[in-house]
């Protein structure tokens, strides 16, 4: 719509901005009238009319097969166009158009903003299925004759009320007509059964909507005030109810087709089973995030211990298996706690890469300058607890064994990711450093040392990748590992 309106008509940014909002609201219209609309306006000559929006009704039948957005008809085709936009006036005469052996009525609505007319509605009717109304549909018709009488007058859509469609209620949701002092004249049967939901045992016609509406509330005081007047239908609101163990979604439109409030519609939906899953969720994501923090605390835990028995032992070589398993634990540790502070099960794992270099930096502190280039990116659960326990297993192989005792050095991690989208995708990380190298027919495939042998498992069994280290030149160590960025089914 932005484009045809700056192409071919001469309206402003704040006309553009009244017809966003309006065709944000005309869904109302159009299943209010069991017809489909289309947005006519005048091209900047005036000598031609183009289409810059269109809606079809989900009550009714559409008039239109085709989509007519973009369409240029020449001012004089369609004498109703013309004379809505020149009179600023609904036009209805006319005899109706036959389309495709379809029978169409078709009618004009001016749309006004601040006196002046931006364009005009066609409003098509289908008359193939028309039967005998009923009196939901009567009331339907009546209301969509009153608000084409405000949009005619300019009063509707209201200026700062835009309304998100898909979350708002509609007119198939349940209708509720109001009079002037906010009693029920019409209240569509799934409106009654909304609020048979709250907990009323009568009928809704004939009662005050906004008492009526306040008494199934819970709650008490001020509150009920502001309730009874919006569900009283005298200012254009959304708002939820809830009592009874049910929740129902109102929304008020006030109804002023000659400037004077007659009356009101409310919508409403009942949302009872919607806002349980919804806290459902919530306290399912509350519980994940609680097992998390638990698993961390309890990992964090079992560090402590095994740092404890560390200190006590006389072997050297055993104190340093311990402090291997306490850096293995701690590295799971810091998954589960940046787990517990998300609301799905994906971490950001630059964060951890960098938490785990600076713990394992801790065996040779201020020797050897570990940093990390290259983004990991978001990755799930299942690989970010493995691969966070590998890269703890070839940086503390990289600190122990590549640099001599007292030797100074660099180890860098550098990550590529490949694919932008969760599907496919792949990361390659490379652990490059400038110590002694490898020794002489060393085969990282069948190395038996334990740190060797979990990253083996790891990358080969758990995240379906490939793991080698070769001779770095011209000196030091480099390991590849290329695994997908998503989990392995």
């Amino acid at each position: 719509m932005n484009d045809l309106v700056r192409q071919h008509t001469a309206l402003g940014e704040t006309d553009l901005e009244w017809l966003h909002l309006l065709v944000s609201e005309w869904q109302l219209l159009s299943d209010l009238s069991f017809a489909d609309l289309v947005l006519w306006v005048p091209t900047l000559d005036g000598t031609r009319y183009v289409s810059v929006a269109q809606m079809r009704p989900n009550t009714g039948p559409t008039s239109y097969q085709d989509d007519m957005v973009g369409h240029l008809v020449p001012r004089g085709r369609r004498p109703l166009l013309d004379a809505a936009l020149d009179e600023g006036r609904i036009v209805r005469e006319g005899d109706p158009e036959w389309r495709e052996e379809v029978p169409v009525r078709v009618e004009s609505i001016p749309v006004r903003r601040e006196g002046r007319v931006l364009g005009v509605i066609a409003r098509n009717t289908n008359l193939l299925t028309v039967r005998t109304p009923s009196r939901l549909e009567l009331t339907y018709l009546q209301s969509a004759s009153d608000l084409a009488q405000m949009i005619a007058a300019g009063s509707f859509p209201f200026p700062g009320q835009q309304v998100d469609m898909d979350a708002s209620p509609r007119v198939g949701d349940g209708l509720i007509r109001l009079d002037a002092e906010g009693v029920v004249t019409y209240a569509s049967p799934n409106a009654l059964s909304a609020y048979h939901r709250l907990g009323l045992a009568s009928d809704l016609v004939g009662q005050h909507l906004g008492n009526t509406t306040a008494e199934l509330a819970p709650s008490r005081g001020p509150v009920d005030e502001a309730l009874v007047k919006l569900a009283s239908g005298w200012a254009p609101r959304e708002t939820e109810v809830e009592g009874n163990s049910g929740v129902i979604q109102l929304r008020t439109i006030p109804l002023k087709p000659k400037g004077t409030r007659i009356g009101s519609l409310v919508l409403c939906r009942d949302v009872t089973e919607l806002r349980r899953r919804e806290r459902e969720l919530i306290t399912k994501d509350a519980t994940i995030r609680e097992i998390h923090h638990r698993v961390k605390n309890n990992l964090q835990t079992v560090a402590a211990l095994l740092r404890l028995q560390s200190r006590r032992m006389d072997s050297a070589q055993g104190r340093e298996a311990l402090n291997e398993a306490v850096r293995r634990v701690g590295s799971i540790a810091i998954v589960h706690e940046t787990l517990s502070q998300n609301l799905d099960e994906r971490v950001e794992f630059d964060e951890i890469a960098d938490r785990v270099i600076a713990m394992v930096s801790e065996i040779s502190p201020g020797r050897v300058d570990c940093r990390r280039t290259g983004r990991f990116g978001i990755l799930d659960a299942e690989v970010a607890t493995p691969l966070s326990m590998v890269l703890t297993e070839i940086l503390q192989n990289a600190l122990e064994h590549a640099f001599a005792q007292g030797e100074r050095g660099t180890v860098e991690v550098a990550a590529i990711r490949s694919g932008t989208g969760r599907i496919d995708g792949r990361l390659l990380i490379t652990v490059l450093d400038d110590g002694s190298g490898l020794p002489e027919g060393f085969d990282p495939q069948r190395a038996g040392n334990l740190g060797l042998q979990i990253v083996r498992t790891l990358v080969e069994g758990e995240l379906g990748g490939t793991f080698d280290m070769v001779r770095a030149e011209p000196r030091g160590t480099k390991v590849v590992l290329d695994i997908p960025s998503t989990p392995q089914k």
